[in-house]
């Protein structure tokens, strides 16, 4: 069993508390920019042991009475065909999943905003289709002088030009695909007009990291500046929240250089600021919900090594700079950290040294390390996932959980009839060829049954994983990380 150092079910209770708790210190409306994924938010899941990947959906479901959903989304994201990095698709695709998700879960999704509109093609044809789909549609505009202009910005020539957006509920959440979408623009924006028609309405933000209330170098707030490490994030204590009330807390650069801009903006719509500090604006509960500090560090310290990784192969697919790899590697020497400290890396790279091809390893919960090889029938992922079924089974090595005359056939169908090159079954492939032969085989269908016990484990693979492979093994909850090398000298993988 995974080791847990979070108590998610008091922090379920006190995140809706206090919520409930900032809307009422406005008045009539709160506009809560959500930062992060309010769905499978697996970082969290990671560093934060025992944090549940569903934790803020159902937090807000709590709040479902008195929710509506904004989802807002930059018109130039639109109009690059802009990608969610974790999902593979652009982000207009995900504006129209995460509605569908929200009103799955019974939420009520008010409407959608393009932000900095100018005209786009593909964001007018993108209007048009939510319309079709009878979702209400806003255009907020660029201004000019934005953010810096205050006087500009919060007058009928900056925020006034953009479109009203009708709420009916007092609590509306702003969220979006990704960052840079102009969740806080939107909302400071809807201030303004709501201010202008008489109502009492208030801002805050959701941001699970950094935890302001954990230290500075804890591995935590380490991991989460490795996992933005491509976007100059960099967390740093709060001077305004320590000027205001003697208390070190920790924020990010971002937030901390634009306060005084977004405090004067709040003057001027409110009259008067509700904050002291960025850290006062947020309402993250996390850090009080810690109850094993060495639990929870440890399983940052990996974090911080997977995104090494990460970052190692992005900069092989050219994706970012190297000048990342150098921000994370001076962060790991801060923790003291290295990628010996991941176990199944030198399990991979000396099984590959034994067999001479890519191979991968995978280290259960319990701490079992099993390995897989490539093999004329199978990926050597999808034979670490086969081996690490057969040890949490208890079932002997020695067993084929796949007759041969099952993979074969499979085989034949990709080389003869799909165009595969590489007639080996990928692990999406085995685990479909594995519950076939469940059906009628005990010993597959004991295997089928450790599925579940995957949770947690760790997996590296000596070579690039590919695409199919990896997300099927994140799917069942492992994390997984590769060499930056790739199986084959084809530029295609």
């Amino acid at each position: 069993m995974e080791k847990r150092g979070f108590d998610n079910k008091k922090y379920l209770e006190m995140q809706s508390a206090k919520i409930l708790e900032r809307i009422e210190m406005f008045g009539d409306k709160l506009y809560l920019e959500f930062g992060g994924k309010l769905f499978d938010d697996y970082h969290a899941s990671r560093v934060l042991p025992g944090f549940e990947p569903d934790s803020k959906i159902k937090m807000l479901s709590q709040l479902k009475d008195k929710a509506e959903i904004l989802v807002v989304i930059n018109a130039n994201d639109i109009e690059k065909n802009k990608q969610r990095s974790d999902l593979g698709i652009t982000y207009d695709l995900d504006v129209l999943r995460l509605i569908d998700i929200f009103l799955g879960q019974g939420f009520y999704v008010g409407s959608v905003v393009l932000t900095r509109f100018t005209s786009q093609p593909s964001a007018i044809a993108f209007q048009k289709r939510l319309e079709m789909r009878g979702i209400k549609v806003y255009r907020h505009y660029p201004i000019e002088g934005y953010p810096s202009e205050v006087e500009k910005i919060v007058s009928d020539e900056g925020y006034g030009k953009n479109e009203y957006v009708v709420t009916t509920r007092p609590l509306v959440v702003v969220t979006a695909p990704g960052p840079g979408s102009g969740k806080m623009a939107t909302c400071l924006s809807q201030l303004y007009h709501e201010n202008k028609r008489g109502v009492k309405a208030g801002y805050a933000k959701y941001e699970t990291f950094p935890v302001w209330n954990l230290p500075l170098n804890h591995p935590v707030n380490a991991a989460y500046e490795a996992a933005t490490a491509d976007l100059n994030d960099m967390n740093m204590i709060d001077p305004f929240h320590f000027e205001a009330y003697g208390v070190m807390a920790v924020n990010y650069n971002r937030d901390v250089e634009i306060f005084p801009v977004l405090s004067a903006m709040l003057q001027k719509v409110l009259g008067k600021s509700p904050y002291k500090s960025p850290t006062d604006m947020g309402v993250n509960m996390a850090g009080y919900c810690v109850f094993d500090d060495e639990v929870v560090k440890e399983a940052s310290r990996q974090e911080i090594i997977r995104r090494y990784y990460a970052a190692l192969l992005d900069v092989r697919k050219g994706t970012i700079g190297k000048e990342t790899i150098s921000k994370i590697e001076i962060l790991m020497q801060r923790m003291n950290v290295s990628i010996n400290d991941r176990t199944v890396v030198a399990a991979a790279l000396e099984k590959e040294a034994l067999t001479g091809g890519p191979c991968c390893a995978l280290q259960l919960p319990d701490g079992k390390m099993v390995t897989g090889k490539t093999g004329k029938l199978l990926g050597a992922s999808a034979a670490a996932l086969l081996n690490a079924l057969k040890a949490l089974g208890d079932i002997d090595d020695s067993v084929d959980l796949i007759a041969s005359k099952v993979i074969e056939p499979i085989q034949k169908l990709k080389v003869k009839h799909m165009g595969s090159v590489n007639p080996r079954l990928h692990t999406d492939e085995v685990l479909i060829s594995l519950a076939v032969s469940a059906a009628t085989d005990s010993t597959a269908k004991l295997a089928m049954e450790q599925l579940s016990k995957l949770k947690g484990a760790q997996f590296h693979s000596s070579v690039i994983l590919s695409s199919v492979d990896e997300m099927t093994l994140k799917k069942l909850g492992i994390n997984v990380t590769c060499e930056p090398k790739r199986q084959t000298e084809r530029n295609f993988h």
